[in-house]
């Protein structure tokens, strides 16, 4: 049953889809929305990698460097990323500007929540917990920090490269 409605009004809200594409495209014009997911450690979950605290404490482009070569599949190496972000804290003094949308990225590509606050506040009030939280999420998500972007798909691809071959014929022992 419709209601019915006068002259440029708009129909009622039903949780169905009223607009579609044009006539050359019957699709309908929404995205499904996907579940945003807890971060794996809290943000103040620091010492449970002590290494990698400890780094990120004394020399914070480490750190941000090797996240952001996850982050950005390669496309920037450790070196240069971290290179920027030091660049970046030398001029102005504030690394967690840049940091900061690479926490964002992160989550958009992961569908992390933002938490405990937005982005660029968490980087501002703590950066090194930010960066830690951030570098052990990846490793949560199985990713050798260490070896960077490249290391990591030629090891997942060397386990399939890798199949055992049948041993091959050995002639019997004769006297």
């Amino acid at each position: 049953m419709s209601l019915p409605t006068s002259q440029g009004a708009q129909p009622a809200a039903t949780g169905f889809p009223v607009a579609y594409g044009n006539n050359n495209n019957p699709q309908p014009k929404f995205k499904a929305l996907q579940a945003q997911v807890d971060w794996s450690t809290g943000l103040f979950d620091c010492f449970s990698n002590f290494k990698n605290c400890c780094i990120t404490c004394w020399c914070p482009c480490i750190t941000f460097g090797r996240v952001a070569e996850i982050v950005d599949q390669g496309s920037t190496s450790c070196g240069a990323s971290g290179a920027l972000y030091t660049m970046i804290c030398c001029l102005i003094g504030c690394g967690w500007i840049y940091s900061c949308f690479y926490r964002t990225k992160m989550r958009r590509q992961y569908m992390l929540k933002e938490s405990p606050c937005w982005d660029c506040l968490t980087h501002c009030c703590c950066e090194p917990c930010a960066l830690c939280q951030e570098y052990r999420e990846l490793e949560n998500r199985g990713f050798d920090m260490v070896i960077g972007w490249q290391g990591n798909v030629q090891g997942g691809n060397q386990g399939v490269a890798m199949v055992p071959m049948a041993p091959a014929a050995v002639e019997p022992m004769t006297r």
